[in-house]
């Protein structure tokens, strides 16, 4: 299993990378791996401000469909256009072209991310 050492993670198979105040979100290649073949990915919540575990959008896959959980506080800056048109990215390249939101974290936002060897340990790797 591939759990890049850049990335923090969460419970609920986000993974996060950070850029200053900016958080880049997407799912893990676990996750992705568990739900199959991604069909649709639906975000609708840019521009929000959402808590830590709201639910920030859904990933649809051909068994079934899965919420997407915020990481951290803050407002959605950005969805990823391509997996509009081009969902089974997820799959193909879920640390790159397949990310899902860009965060603007809101100041003061308490961080509770895994590290990859503890995001491993959840999963049982």
């Amino acid at each position: 299993m591939n759990f890049p050492k850049e990335l923090q993670y969460t419970k609920d198979h986000e993974w996060v990378s950070l850029e200053g105040n900016i958080a880049t979100v997407g799912i893990t290649d676990f996750a992705q791996k568990e739900l199959g073949d991604i069909v649709f990915v639906e975000v609708d919540t840019v521009g929000d401000s959402l808590e830590t575990g709201d639910v920030f959008g859904t990933v649809e896959a051909v068994k079934t469909v899965s919420d997407l959980f915020m990481p951290v506080t803050g407002e959605v800056m950005e969805v990823n256009e391509q997996l509009e048109d081009s969902p089974e990215l997820v799959n193909d390249d879920p640390y790159g072209e397949g990310w899902m939101i860009k965060i603007k974290i809101e100041e003061g936002a308490t961080l509770s991310l895994l590290s990859p060897e503890e995001y491993a340990a959840v999963v049982g790797q």
